[in-house]
């Protein structure tokens, strides 16, 4: 971990608040509870391009304001080292950076004030992965946030990549609700065919050889890719878009373990969040969903009829009936 005097080294944003955006809302909102049964959290995912820029922590503060977003993925943030920055508005960006000061790669995650009373604990892996681990009433969350090799990479970056993160993946206790999130640079197309489990048929494109490792890594894990399962137009699927506008791809992704797959609700790209990036704001929804105690039945299925000790004719019949299997 970096000393305070090393994190004093970072780039430090101009000014305290936001700046109210001309058409959007600028209403400050209720942060929601994090994973919660009476109300949804929103957690996202996004490629800023850099954070190495003066101003760039105050834009991202004003949209998550904006999207009422608990927890923010950052990929590409450039910042070097590992530590924790407290925000003037007292937010908290937790990143995972480059070792030899150079400003390429880099992950990071940024709480709310809210969110940031829930973590337990974080581990910073290297410049592409982080994991950070929240609990709260009902349950524990963990995330990990990454920040993938393009697909033209070399084999071998790729393989270490995936690697690093099945053993990130095999660290997570298996009772947490476990969401993978992050610009994955891969393209998982619109067929599920062999791949039921994995994912829907709602994705975007078609799948190309990086879409094919998270698939495989998906496979093996149980994990589900969220931007998959849920109706949107096109245009609210493409998470990043070339410079001349040509192309357009889903390759930033929202994966949360299939044992509480139910748990999401949603996931979408937010096209009016504006950092200066090529790519969009991947929001998703999430809501617990507790358990219904099963109704007592006795040893035939049948369910117990309570409602007739509640006169004294049933009281007599049911103390008759005891009576008579004595």
């Amino acid at each position: 971990m970096e000393t305070e005097d090393q994190r004093n080294t970072q780039p430090q944003d101009e000014g305290d608040g936001f700046q109210p955006v001309a058409g959007r809302m600028t209403a400050q909102c209720t942060i929601r509870p994090l994973l919660s049964p009476k109300s949804k959290c929103c957690i996202g995912t996004w490629n800023v391009r850099t954070m190495f820029q003066t101003g760039k922590t105050t834009q991202l503060e004003r949209e998550m304001l904006l999207y009422c977003i608990g927890i923010l993925g950052i990929s590409e943030c450039r910042w070097t080292g590992n530590g924790s920055v407290t925000t003037s508005l007292g937010n908290t960006i937790i990143y995972s950076g480059r070792k030899d000061n150079d400003h390429r790669q880099g992950v990071a995650i940024m709480m709310s004030k809210a969110a940031k009373k829930w973590m337990i604990e974080w581990t910073p892996i290297n410049e592409r992965l982080m994991i950070v681990r929240f609990k709260s009433r009902y349950t524990k969350l963990s995330v990990i946030q990454c920040y993938a090799p393009t697909n033209n990479a070399e084999e071998e970056t790729k393989d270490t990549f995936y690697q690093q993160l099945q053993k990130a993946i095999d660290n997570v206790p298996s009772h947490d609700v476990l969401l993978v999130i992050g610009d994955l640079n891969a393209k998982v197309g619109c067929s599920n065919e062999g791949r039921e489990k994995i994912m829907g048929e709602k994705g975007s494109g078609d799948m190309n050889e990086n879409g094919e490792r998270l698939a495989d890594i998906c496979g093996l894990n149980n994990l589900v890719i969220g931007g998959t399962i849920f109706e949107h137009k096109e245009i609210h699927k493409l998470t990043w878009i070339s410079p001349n506008g040509n192309v357009k791809n889903q390759i930033d992704h929202v994966l949360i373990h299939g044992r509480w797959k139910h748990y999401l609700h949603n996931v979408t790209v937010k096209r009016d969040a504006d950092v200066g990036s090529d790519h969009h704001l991947l929001l998703a929804t999430i809501k617990l969903q507790l358990r219904r105690n099963p109704t007592k039945t006795d040893e035939k299925g049948q369910r117990y009829n309570t409602a007739r000790l509640r006169n004294p004719r049933g009281q007599q019949e049911f103390l008759y009936s005891c009576k008579k299997q004595i």
